[in-house]
Parts: structure tokens; C-alpha cells; sequence
């Protein structure tokens, strides 16, 4: 019973990452009818249209910290949601590009500071056995999001007229605001009381409810590891491997492509001289790709581990986009390039899309995890947002065959398999106060 309240909180909790999931990839469906109906610039429309939610995104990871240390977890992700009903009702209504910017930007607000609070909050509710599996929970619910946005899309299509994109950005306040309500109820981090609050009984209260078989020595735990943490010493130097980590994680999650596959997969089966409607199907198909993966990944993250899953998935990366290269470039069968894809997707679900989230949060100490997720998590999204810019840019310049794209992406994979072979430790079944020790001595 106690730890089916965990699963609870953390699935409450990761319905943030199911809005950031839907949220970012919406504006896939909605991006060509836009396009046409404002007759913009493919500078101006990767700048207003399709990147300025991830500028805003940029903001909500960078600073998300601030408001998920001082006010709290469980605060900062009630604040996320009314960010989110408020960019969905904006943006579906608006009436010119630069109003749909503004309330598309209100939204990566609310998107990125989601992924500070929401993977900080699940692993400090966590057991050291069951962090994984939770974690991933809140990438599950964000893959859940995509398909669901790419379903959503294409059942749009035609639902309206001109103004089908209009529903399908605006349908994002239904479940904006079931998260809203459902995240009330869930209790404040019990590693947040104590490092933030020095709230020792209220941090008791939800230890127990946790179902920690024994409180007062976690209690002692984890208020040893705050005490060791009050050596005076610069935050870049004290904490410099999982800084130095955090970001290349998170680099080359970006580096993969898959934002740039996950944003304009439409345009990139266009480009392969499939018709519209066969793009958004095969777009729907990559989000069941996405969603089968991940329970992959959530089965095997606290048996095989975060290292071996990058480990797999970084091998499945450079077969599939080396597939993709040479499908554009030689002028493949159309199946071929669409069943690399599809284990692009796959690879991605598996390795970098089941442990960036649930990493970033197991590696820094209880008081700056928050600092230390906004820092993994800012990395994260400055690259997604140039790579989304420069998209509808890069694409035009490539339309004839984008296939130097993907041969950049094949190289950044094969330097993430060295850093998974070489740099990055292993976190599993460890607690958050002993992977502290290991890597902030």
C-alpha cells in the first residue's frame, strides 16, 4: 500500500512530462497550415513559430531551479500547469504570429521548469529500487504525449477547415488541467523539508507514507549528507564530475537528431516523396515506436542500468541514422527509410529517452539538485532550440537530399558511445545520499 503511494506521486507528477510530450510536438501537424496562413519566412517561422516555445523552454530549465528550490517542488509543478492551460488557451486563439509566439513561449516556460521539478521531485520520493522505474514514468507519460499528439493531429486534419490547427493546439487544456488538479494532492518532497525547510516532522510524516522500512535511519541519512555538504567550496569546482556529466548527457541527447526527427518528421517524409497523408501516419507510427520502447527501457533501467541502456541505445543509433544517410543519399526504397527511422525512434527509447531524465536527477546532492537539474536540463534545451531554429533553415537548404544531416548526427552518436564506455558511472540501485558520496568527494 505504501509504496503504491509512491507510484501515485510519481505518475501524478510525470503527467507534466505527458503535457511537455504533447505540448512540443503539436505544433508538427500545425506547422505547415500556419506557415501558409501568415505566409512567413522559413527564418521568421523557425524563429516565431517552431522554435520560440523552446526559447521559452530554455527559461523554465535555466531558472525552473529558483522557484523548485525556494517555494518548492511540489509548488513549482502547480505553477507548470497553470502555465500550460493558459499557453494552450492562448496560442489556439490567437490571431496574428507574434501573439501565438508569446503564448507558445508561456508554454516551454512551463515545459522546461517541468523538467526540473517533476525528475527531482519523483527521485527524492523514490527507493533506491524503484528511482528507475518511477523516473522513467515521467518519459513514459512524455512519449504518451507525442503520440497522443500525433493522433490528435491527424484525426484534426480537415476537422475544421482552415482552423484545424486551432484545435489541435488548443486541445491541450483538457488534460492541462486534470494535471493541475491532481498535483495538489500530492506531498512535498520529504529531502526538500529537510535540506530547504529543516522540517525534520514533515519530512517523517512522508518518509512513512513512502513505506521507508526504516525512517529514522533514512532521516539520519540523509541529514548526515546535508552536514557534509556545508564545506565552503566553489559549485564548480565541488561539484565538477556530475556538472561535467549532466551536460554531455544532455548534449548529445540533442546531438541525436531526435528533436529535429520528432518536430518536422512530416517534412522529412515529405522529403522522401511520401504525400501528406502518409506523412502524419507514419508520424503517428513513430510515436508507438517511441511508446513500446520506453517500456522497454523502464523494464531493463534497474536491472541492466543507466550506463548499459546508453550503451545499447548508442550502438542502435549509429545502424539506424547511418541507414537514414544512406537511404537520402542513395535514393533508397521509401521502406527503408522509413523502417530506420522507426529504429531510430526505438534506439532513442531504449538509451537516452529512458535514463536523461532519471540521471540528471540521481547525480547531484539533495540541496543543489535543483541548481543541478536547471544546469542538465538548460543544456538540454539551449540545443534543442537552436536544432528546431535553424530546422525549417537547414531543411530548405537541404530539400533536394538532407542527407548531411543525418551523417553529422551518425558521428555525434558514435562520441556518445565513447562516453558511455569511458566516462559515465553507474547509478542503480544505489540511494541518493551514496551516489553524493561517490561522485562529490
Amino acid at each position: 500500500m505504501k509504496n503504491n503511494n509512491q507510484i501515485l506521486w510519481a505518475f501524478t507528477v510525470s503527467l507534466a512530462g505527458f503535457l511537455f510530450g504533447f505540448d512540443t510536438v503539436v505544433i508538427s501537424g500545425a506547422n505547415l497550415p500556419i506557415r501558409e496562413l501568415w505566409n512567413t519566412s522559413p527564418l521568421f517561422h523557425g524563429v516565431f513559430i517552431m522554435s520560440m516555445a523552446l526559447w521559452g523552454t530554455v527559461i523554465g530549465s535555466l531558472f525552473g531551479g529558483f522557484p523548485c528550490q525556494r517555494i518548492g517542488r511540489k509548488n513549482t509543478l502547480i505553477w507548470i500547469g497553470v502555465l500550460y492551460f493558459i499557453s494552450a488557451v492562448g496560442s489556439g486563439l490567437a490571431e496574428d504570429p507574434y501573439m501565438f509566439s508569446f503564448f507558445r513561449f508561456i508554454g516551454g516556460i512551463g515545459v522546461g521548469a517541468s523538467t526540473v521539478a517533476g525528475p527531482a521531485y519523483i527521485s527524492e520520493i523514490s527507493t533506491p529500487k524503484n528511482r528507475g522505474k518511477l523516473g522513467v514514468l515521467y518519459q513514459f507519460n512524455l512519449v504518451l504525449g507525442i503520440l497522443i499528439a500525433f493522433i490528435s493531429n491527424y484525426l484534426l486534419k480537415g476537422f475544421d477547415g482552415s482552423n484545424d490547427w486551432r484545435w489541435m493546439i488548443g486541445v491541450e487544456a483538457f488534460p492541462a488541467a486534470i494535471y493541475l488538479l491532481s498535483v495538489f494532492f500530492i506531498p512535498k518532497s520529504p529531502r526538500w523539508l529537510i535540506s530547504v525547510k529543516n522540517d525534520i516532522k514533515g519530512a517523517r510524516k512522508v518518509l512513512i507514507k513512502m513505506g521507508e522500512r526504516n525512517v529514522s535511519q533514512k532521516l539520519k541519512e540523509i541529514i548526515l549528507s546535508e552536514k557534509q555538504e556545508l564545506k565552503r567550496e566553489p559549485f564548480y569546482i565541488k561539484y565538477k564530475k556530475p556538472l561535467i556529466l549532466a551536460f554531455l548527457i544532455a548534449f548529445f541527447n540533442q546531438l541525436s537528431g531526435i528533436n529535429f526527427v520528432l518536430y518536422y518528421a512530416p517534412e522529412i517524409f515529405n522529403l522522401a516523396g511520401l504525400g501528406s497523408e502518409e506523412s502524419l501516419f507514419n508520424a503517428i507510427a513513430i510515436g508507438g515506436i517511441n511508446l513500446i520502447f520506453t517500456f522497454v527501457g523502464m523494464y531493463f533501467i534497474d536491472k541492466a542500468g543507466r550506463r548499459q541502456l546508453l550503451i545499447i541505445g548508442s550502438v542502435g543509433y549509429i545502424i539506424s541514422l547511418s541507414m537514414i544517410t544512406i537511404s537520402f543519399y542513395a535514393g533508397l526504397n521509401t521502406t527503408i527509410l522509413v523502417i530506420s527511422m522507426m529504429g531510430f525512434i526505438a534506439s532513442h527509447a531504449v538509451g537516452q529517452g529512458a535514463i536523461i531524465w532519471v540521471f540528471i536527477a540521481e547525480i547531484f546532492p539533495n540541496h543543489v539538485r535543483a541548481f543541478g537539474q536547471a544546469w542538465g536540463t538548460g543544456t538540454h534545451w539551449i540545443f534543442a532550440a537552436l536544432i528546431t531554429l535553424l530546422g525549417p533553415v537547414v531543411i530548405d537548404v537541404f530539400k533536394t537530399n538532407p542527407w548531411p544531416i543525418f551523417a553529422i548526427f551518425v558521428g555525434m552518436m558514435v562520441l556518445q558511445l565513447l562516453f558511455a564506455l569511458f566516462m559515465m558511472p553507474e547509478t542503480k540501485g544505489e540511494s541518493l545520499e551514496e551516489i553524493q558520496k561517490k561522485l562529490c568527494k
